[in-house]
């Protein structure tokens, strides 16, 4: 399994915790509240539904609406299916909530789990954070090396570009140290005191499936309405 399509398993099973949904509407959940997806197609989701109804962690049903159930008889359109999230499959989305390694320090797979840390307990919440901190200063570090070695060769536009990645990372960092220091003092988000996993919160994307600074507090994520 690909670094990308394991990710894209995650955020589907942990979306489907949440309800049952059909595939557009699924789609339409990646795209807009994980930013990672904004990019994404149906013919990538429709691949990875099969996968994970072939693995028992999710059941098709067809639609239950009386809409769905006239579909065929009166349009010729096949009904919705709506995908559920089966007791093997809840098991395996909170085994995968569990895990702290390496990948959920990378910067896609951080959007994805930082997205669902209101399902996530408060020590795994810290080791992930810790983690994506420490990734990023040591990939400060490696930055403003290179930017001292080669400053003098660079034209003003090439250089600003480098800055302007400098302070992308420095400000991320800022937001990290900002949210770890809230979980040490017990705190979350919406100001709860609790060991148990928070109510979801998958707003937190930003442009480019980074998780937004408290510093920018704009929204982007266009829905796409294409999907068959």
């Amino acid at each position: 399994m690909s670094r990308r399509s394991g990710i894209l398993e995650f955020a589907v099973l942990g979306l489907l915790r949440e309800s049952p949904m059909h595939g557009y509407e699924l789609r339409k959940r990646l795209n807009t509240s994980l930013g990672v997806f904004r990019a994404f197609s149906y013919g990538t989701l429709y691949p990875c539904l099969k996968t994970l109804v072939a693995s028992g962690w999710l059941i098709e049903e067809s639609g239950g609406a009386s809409e769905d159930a006239l579909a065929v008889p009166l349009t010729g359109r096949r009904a919705k299916i709506v995908y559920r999230l089966t007791a093997e499959g809840k098991e395996h989305f909170e085994e995968l909530l569990s895990q702290t390694g390496p990948d959920a320090y990378e910067d896609e797979h951080f959007a994805a789990r930082f997205a669902f840390f209101g399902q996530t307990s408060r020590d795994v919440r810290m080791r992930v954070l810790e983690g994506r901190r420490s990734r990023l200063e040591e990939r400060l570090e490696k930055m403003r090396a290179s930017l001292a070695r080669t400053r003098e060769r660079l034209d003003d536009y090439t250089l600003e570009l480098q800055r302007h990645g400098m302070e992308s990372v420095e400000r991320e960092v800022r937001w990290l140290n900002e949210l770890i220091e809230s979980e040490r003092a017990g705190r979350d988000l919406k100001g709860a005191d609790s060991g148990e996993p928070d109510s979801q919160d998958t707003t937190s994307g930003a442009p480019g499936g980074l998780p937004r600074s408290r510093e920018d507090d704009s929204r982007t994520g266009p829905s796409d309405d294409t999907a068959t």
